[in-house]
């Protein structure tokens, strides 16, 4: 079916072919993270205004299915970003490419990477992206609670747990909770558990902590429970001014993205990345209580699946590479963007949601299906996935589940 409908699609857009505009300035975008979703419609936005788009991706997903995006004019694999060789595997390509401007799309493990990467580059081009301090403190779950707090705005209480003894002698009388255990450093398998603490007896709370990898090169943090309404945020800024802005309702697993305008929340982002005079990608997590009360809960200095709500919005790239304009928001008329797969599995896991799922799938927009640009889908859903199940199958290797969004299998100590 997905071929019969690629097929159709590719015949559309021989005879249908969407305007391409011509930059006055035309230039060479490098765009990493090629397995995502986020760095498909960056590549995208910057081809569509008229820019050439060279994207890279480690060699584990060296089939990734974005590749074969018409937006894609170079695609390369480079090591790991934690590998000696990435920066200047990166280096390399900027020299041989000519690229401009390089927008990182990092994983939660190669954004400190990519800022050491700035260094690397120095004026060779322009990076899109905070350096190696910058990003190390905002994407420190506790030395972000601090940053936050330095500019005057609220932040849940937190303490840093470097031993799993410090949870249980914690005076939970003096501090009432409940507390939330979150990893500092990415950990993927972990990062959904919300227990609260302290459970019921001592017990149980020293069984579950010390199920956790809490040590000093691991350390956690224990913040204060919030309840109330989610919200995400993506951010695009340069020198603490905001370019690119989108901000919507979530939750833990999140794959659904529709704007919603929350005066409070881009008043404390506007505030937030002014006062520290920021620049690059940034996106927040936030909870509003019932009462109205705001807190950040988090902070990860990189690019946001929000930023597909801007798959309609010609003036994306230009807003990536000049700030001087206004803020630019998701348009009134987008739909909300969603993964087809990910909603089909929840149809089938909960067959009584099938008039919510519809509604999903028929009122919003698919985020890796274009008509203008259907390889993508075919091959993210028929190459990339598969590929990496059968890879998993042959060396033996357990994985949670398929997050066709990020392009990659959830996996024990995955990236």
């Amino acid at each position: 079916m997905n071929a019969a409908v690629t097929s159709v699609a590719l015949a559309r857009s021989v005879v249908v072919r969407r305007e391409r505009r011509v930059a006055a300035e035309p230039k060479t975008i490098l765009i990493n993270g090629g397995k995502m979703t986020k760095a498909l419609h960056l590549a995208r936005a910057f081809h569509a205004a008229g820019h050439r788009v060279v994207m890279v991706e480690s060699g584990k997903y060296w089939l990734s299915g974005h590749r074969f995006s018409k937006a894609v004019d170079r695609f390369y694999t480079v090591p790991n970003p934690e590998a000696e060789g990435y920066g200047p595997a990166l280096a390399d390509i900027v020299a041989k490419e000519a690229v401009d401007v390089f927008v990182p799309v990092s994983s939660p493990l190669g954004s400190q990477y990519d800022a050491r990467v700035k260094d690397l580059l120095g004026d060779t081009c322009e990076v899109v992206h905070g350096d190696p301090e910058t990003v190390r403190r905002l994407d420190d779950k506790f030395e972000f609670t601090a940053l936050a707090n330095s500019v005057g705005l609220p932040a849940p209480e937190a303490f840093k747990i470097t031993d799993p003894s410090q949870v249980l002698e914690f005076d939970f009388d003096a501090h009432p909770g409940p507390f939330i255990l979150k990893s500092i450093p990415y950990d993927p398998v972990h990062r959904l558990n919300l227990t609260r603490l302290p459970l019921a007896t001592t017990a149980k709370t020293a069984a579950f902590v010390s199920s956790l990898p809490i040590s000093p090169e691991q350390p956690w943090i224990m913040q204060r429970f919030v309840k109330g309404q989610e919200y995400c945020t993506h951010a695009t800024v340069r020198d603490g001014e905001v370019a690119v802005y989108g901000c919507c309702e979530s939750s833990a697993f999140q794959v659904n993205y529709e704007m919603v305008e929350h005066p409070g929340i881009e008043a404390w982002v506007r505030r937030f990345v002014s006062g520290l005079s920021l620049t690059g990608q940034v996106s927040f997590d936030f909870i509003e209580t019932a009462e109205g009360e705001l807190y950040a809960i988090e902070c990860n200095p990189r690019t946001h699946s929000a930023i597909t709500m801007f798959y309609d919005h010609p003036g994306l790239a230009a807003a990536y590479l000049d700030a001087e304009g206004p803020t630019v928001e998701p348009l009134p008329s987008s739909r909300p963007t969603y993964w087809l797969y990910q909603e089909l599995w929840r149809l089938m896991s909960d067959p009584a949601a099938f008039r919510r799922q519809m509604g999903v799938i028929l009122g919003g927009k698919e985020a890796i299906f274009d008509w203008d640009d259907p390889l993508p889908f075919l091959m993210v859903h028929h190459a990339q996935i598969p590929w990496l199940l059968v890879q998993n199958l042959l060396a033996s290797k357990s994985w949670l589940r398929i997050d066709f969004n990020i392009g990659k299998l959830i996996e024990p100590a995955g990236d």
